[in-house]
């Protein structure tokens, strides 16, 4: 089995963030746990997820970046849900939710740079082109 989207940056820092998040969901208010708090452990864990089913599908460039471009769409709903539970006083813990926040911006940046350099310079693994 190939899990060689482990070695990926964006998706080690993405994995990550999903676990922080979603330990950082569980002790919301409890009305939230099931409310946003389910909307951002989705969305977090959403953002990893669709880099392993694009690596798995990066044979074909356009699926590969469609799925990189659902990964950063989840990472930023991610990020709208993260300022709905710190406006909303959920998240009380301006520090967390600073970490949080700058961590999920700076992956936002390396998720659109990571989808530019694929765009741009594609190329087929040398054992999938053998086929």
């Amino acid at each position: 089995m190939d899990e060689g989207y482990k070695k990926l940056k964006i998706y080690k820092i993405a994995h990550d963030l999903g676990v922080k998040i979603h330990k950082m969901s569980l002790s919301l208010p409890k009305i939230e746990t099931f409310e946003e708090g389910s909307q951002i452990r989705r969305s977090s864990k959403s953002v990893s997820a669709n880099i392993v089913e694009g690596y798995g599908l990066r044979k074909y460039k356009n699926e590969y970046i469609h799925f990189l471009y659902r990964s950063y769409a989840s990472s930023v709903e991610t990020v709208e849900h993260l300022e709905y539970l710190y406006e909303t006083k959920s998240l009380n813990d301006e520090k967390v939710f600073k970490e949080l926040l700058n961590s999920y911006q700076e992956l936002n940046r390396m998720l659109f740079g990571f989808i530019n350099a694929v765009e741009k310079q594609h190329k087929m693994p040398a054992y999938i082109g053998d086929e």
